[in-house]
């Protein structure tokens, strides 16, 4: 079933229709909020409260367009959301490789690959580390994430160009060859 077969079946109504749009998006709605949250636990809840609100919303969704920034946008609301009541308990992103298990990696050089891009992204301000997750995890476009989090394409642009600098400087401290044309 395609995506948009799926959400013209959910706008008649068709709770099991909706079930594709869970299995397709949830690993990338999942990844992202516990990357903006740090904590693997709310990343569950938000992402459950995301989907709560897309089912609510599905009738106002236009087919035709891709659902991922559509769903990531409402991923982001909550975060957002939630962190402006201070209700998500922070976890600096760096302790989420404690949290993790290397013996589930296919591999260990990739997994500690992933604990330093962390570490590295821990060092971003807010705003920035956002920015990254949408751009370069949940694989939205400049103009995507800009309807995600609400603000200029130019903003975005900026964000990711000072976030990408910083990351190049932290993983060149750690000893990481970068791909300074990539």
């Amino acid at each position: 079933m395609s995506d948009d077969e799926a959400i013209a079946r959910c706008q008649q109504g068709d709770r099991d229709a909706f079930r594709h749009l869970v299995d397709r998006y949830k690993d990338v709605l999942y990844g992202t909020a516990v990357l903006m949250t740090g904590n693997r636990a709310v990343g569950e809840e938000v992402v459950q409260e995301a989907f709560l609100s897309a089912w609510r919303g599905i009738g106002g969704f236009k087919r035709g367009r891709p659902p991922k920034p559509w769903l990531v946008r409402i991923l982001v609301n909550e975060v957002l959301t939630r962190q402006r009541k201070k209700s998500i308990p922070a976890i600096p992103l760096s302790d989420l490789d404690h949290a993790a298990d290397p013996a589930a990696s296919d591999d260990a050089d990739a997994f500690q690959d992933r604990a330093i891009v962390r570490q590295a992204l821990a060092h971003l301000v807010p705003e920035q580390q956002q920015v990254v997750v949408l751009r370069y995890f949940a694989e939205l476009s400049v103009p995507e994430v800009a309807r995600s989090i609400g603000v200029r394409e130019g903003t975005v642009k900026s964000r990711l160009h000072r976030a990408l600098k910083r990351l190049r400087k932290k993983l060149e401290e750690s000893g990481v060859e970068v791909d300074r044309h990539g």
